[in-house]
């Protein structure tokens, strides 16, 4: 089983800090996640909940990141407008501007406190926009 990406964004830093076999690796202001699945730690959060303070405990998590400007521009992937966002103490999951939950994606690109869904180049139906929603980890 190939080790995976972990992605959060980093309150001190304010940028996004990745992690790999369980050490931060880079902090990056944007990157392209691939293969991204959206995890709570529902213990993590119940401990926010408890504490009324925040720790890690949400995560994008990826089969591989691009991070290098030209390989971002090179990527091959479109975006198309969905916003994502995590509050624990509002929701247990990653939710959509409808509050729908959020599990995975083919994909999602970050910068610095934004993102968006990404789907392959010919995602048939797909809607198209320039617009950047934000994506919120609390």
């Amino acid at each position: 089983m190939k080790a995976k990406y972990y992605v959060y964004w980093n309150l001190h830093k304010k940028c996004y800090s990745v992690r790999f076999r369980g050490r931060v690796i880079h902090h990056l202001n944007r990157l392209i996640g691939v293969n991204a699945t959206f995890r709570v730690s529902q213990a993590g959060r119940k401990r926010v909940l408890r504490e009324q303070s925040k720790n890690v405990h949400a995560f994008v998590v990826c089969d591989d990141i691009i991070f290098s400007q030209k390989d971002m521009i090179d990527s091959p992937y479109s975006f198309y407008r969905n916003k994502v966002t995590y509050n624990p103490y509002e929701n247990t999951t990653f939710v959509d501007k409808n509050s729908q939950p959020v599990y995975s994606a083919d994909g999602v690109k970050m910068e610095t406190e934004e993102a968006l869904f990404i789907v392959p180049s010919n995602p048939g139906n797909a809607i198209q926009t320039n617009t950047v929603p934000v994506l919120s980890i609390y």
